[in-house]
């Protein structure tokens, strides 16, 4: 139907939830209490981020300096672009801008995408992007993609009636 979380394990899941809140506007949310292990929910945007303290850090990235768009990462669309480069910036996150499609070249359609990459606390790849401004064009595929609606996400507790 949807995708409904991202699972990340981290070297420090308060870092983590720190990085995520701060940076991407992601909110920490209840998680059940029969997990008995270090971690956090966060959720925002339709979906969700479950932080996992890193029991092993073979499963965390060696390199958490390189930037390279190949390379595995999360994406999320962004209605400012640059007042996410400007955020980025003020918070001393490293970051690589490219632009594909119309001038940047790679394709796209006709239309540019602008794009950021940067790093988590723990070196996992994070995109932000315009790409609404892409255009899907199925393939061979007619009447067999199914758009998400609202209904798919989860609910989320307003506080206001004091019911949990």
């Amino acid at each position: 139907m949807a995708l409904n979380h991202v699972s990340r394990v981290c070297r420090s899941v308060k870092e983590s939830v720190e990085f995520y809140t701060k940076i991407l506007g992601f909110v920490v949310i209840e998680r059940p209490e029969s997990l008995d292990f270090d971690g956090a929910w966060l959720f925002n945007y339709g979906v969700g981020i479950h932080l996992v303290q890193s029991k092993d850090e073979e499963k965390l990235p060696r390199d958490k300096d390189r930037l390279d768009p190949m390379d595995n990462h999360i994406s999320f669309q962004c209605e400012d672009m640059e007042a996410m480069e400007q955020k980025l910036k003020e918070m001393n996150i490293k970051c690589m801008k490219r632009t594909v499609g119309e001038d940047g070249g790679g394709g796209g359609g006709g239309t540019a995408i602008d794009q950021l990459f940067f790093k988590d606390p723990d070196g996992f790849m994070i995109e932000i992007c315009n790409c609404e401004n892409l255009k899907l064009v199925p393939q061979n595929s007619i009447g067999r993609i199914k758009l998400p609606s609202d209904k798919h996400n989860p609910p989320v507790e307003t506080g206001t009636n004091g019911n949990r």
